[in-house]
C-alpha cells in the first residue's frame, strides 16, 4: 500500500466527460445521465483499498444523502484488473451490492477518465455544481485507517451544504489520502509518482 494524496485539480474546472459503464452493463455519461441536478459528486474509488473499505459504510450512507438531495453520485474504479483482479468488473459488481451502494459504479478500462480527472488515489472525491464546475476536491473526512478519528465525511458534506446553500467553496480544501491508483504498466500518467 503506497500513501497517495490527491493532485488538487484547481476550483473551477470544468468537469471531464466520460462514458463508462456500470456493473450491470448499463452506459452511464455525466452529461447525458448524471448533470441536470444541483451538482455531481466523482469518486475514484476501488474494492480492495484499505482506505475505501475504511469509509464504505459511511460513503454508501452518504451517497444516498446525496441523491436525496439532488447531488447525483458516481463512483468510478480505474484499477489495472490485470495487477489486482479484485477490482476488475465482476468483482465491482459484488462490492456495489454487499456495499449498498445506490449509486452507479463504473469501470474505466484505459484508465482515461481517471487521468482527465488527475485523480490519483482511492478515495479521491470531485464535487462539482449544477454547472459542473468544480466545486470541491479532496478528503472525505481526517479519518484514515490508522488513526482513532472517527469516520463523518466532514469535510464532502460541508462541501454538499455550501453547494446547495449557495456558498462559496470550502477554504481550505485537504487533499484526500489514499492507495495509489494501480496504473497498467507503462500507462501511468506524468503527474502520478510512487511516492505519493
Amino acid at each position: 500500500m503506497v500513501r497517495t494524496e490527491s493532485t488538487m485539480l484547481p476550483i473551477g474546472t470544468p468537469a471531464p466527460d466520460f462514458t463508462l459503464t456500470d456493473t450491470d452493463g448499463r452506459s452511464i455519461s455525466l452529461r447525458g445521465d448524471l448533470a441536470g441536478g444541483q451538482g455531481v459528486l466523482v469518486a475514484f474509488i476501488c474494492n480492495h483499498c484499505p482506505f475505501v473499505k475504511h469509509l464504505r459504510d459511511e460513503l454508501a450512507r452518504f451517497g444516498r444523502e446525496c441523491q436525496e438531495r439532488g447531488v447525483a453520485v458516481v463512483a468510478i474504479s480505474a484499477n489495472s484488473p490485470e495487477t489486482h483482479p479484485d477490482d476488475g468488473p465482476e468483482r465491482m459488481a459484488e462490492e456495489k451490492q454487499a456495499a449498498g451502494y445506490t449509486f452507479p459504479y463504473l469501470f474505466d478500462p484505459d484508465q482515461s477518465v481517471a487521468k482527465a480527472y488527475r485523480a490519483a488515489c482511492t478515495p479521491d472525491f470531485y464535487l462539482f455544481d449544477a454547472d459542473l464546475k468544480l466545486f470541491y476536491r479532496g478528503r472525505f473526512d481526517d479519518s484514515t485507517p490508522r488513526n482513532d478519528r472517527p469516520i463523518t465525511g466532514a469535510d464532502l458534506r460541508g462541501a454538499v451544504d455550501a453547494l446547495l446553500q449557495g456558498e462559496a467553496p470550502p477554504d481550505p480544501q485537504y487533499p484526500s489520502i489514499g492507495c495509489n491508483i494501480k496504473w497498467r504498466p507503462g500507462n501511468e500518467p506524468d503527474y502520478f509518482t510512487a511516492g505519493g
